[in-house]
């Protein structure tokens, strides 16, 4: 069982920056593949960008592209996502995830139903 903890989400006003982190308990981080997720009320819970096990390939949806940039640190059971140039659409509760990293690129963990251990959250607010 791995439990994973996010942080660093709080208000802030657009164009600002945050950077979120996800630690992860036990010894195994290393071999999962790691996520960040967004969801909003009512909306289903989307990708915004994926990391492999090694960190060597990445993968960023649309939304996120060019202002997101997602890394991690297995060293340390860690994971980020640092988040620029914020905008009010990006509000929203923001997940990490793991998943069992199968040796495709980080662009197959695009989707909720690879991943196996999820956070709890941590909120993002990005007031106009």
């Amino acid at each position: 069982q791995v439990q994973l903890v996010e942080s660093g989400g709080g208000l802030v006003q657009a164009g600002g920056s945050l950077r979120l982190s996800c630690v992860a308990s036990g010894r195994t981080f290393s071999s999962y593949a790691t996520g960040w997720f967004r969801q909003t009320p009512g909306k289903e819970r989307d990708c915004v960008a994926a990391i492999s096990r090694t960190g060597g390939g990445t993968y960023y949806a649309d939304s996120g592209r060019g202002r997101f940039t997602i890394s991690r640190d297995n060293a340390k059971n860690a994971a980020y996502l640092q988040v620029t140039s914020l905008k009010p659409e990006d509000t929203a509760l923001y997940y990490c995830a793991l998943a069992t990293a199968r040796g495709y690129s980080a662009s197959y963990y695009d989707t909720e139903g690879k991943y196996v251990y999820w956070g709890q959250g941590t909120q993002v607010t990005v007031s106009s």
